[in-house]
């Protein structure tokens, strides 16, 4: 498990909660596998437990594009008919996606 967290300190409140998502595209993806450390490996989630994570994680009540997104980066997959998540396995390397 990597610590993201000092590469977001600007972005991140004094709880950990991620306060904005960034626009730059380096630290939306650290951002990304920083809400991805949150997930257990291993374990199926319907979408409302995807969701509760998320929001849990963030102050901007946005988790529809936080879960979309980790889903387009393969940080998340899902069943056909998007009803069961899980985290990607293995995770994609970080490098390739910046």
């Amino acid at each position: 498990m990597t610590d993201y967290a000092p590469l977001l300190r600007s972005f991140l409140d004094p709880d950990g909660k991620l306060k904005q998502f960034p626009a730059k595209r380096k630290m939306k993806i650290i951002a990304l596998f920083y809400l991805a450390e949150k997930i257990e490996a291993d374990r199926d989630y319907t979408e409302q437990e995807i969701n509760e994570i998320l929001l849990s994680w963030h102050t901007f009540h946005d988790p529809a594009t936080l879960r979309r997104e980790m889903y387009d980066y393969h940080l998340l997959d899902r069943t056909r008919d998007g009803r069961i998540y899980h985290k990607g396995s293995p995770l994609p390397n970080m490098e390739t996606l910046l």
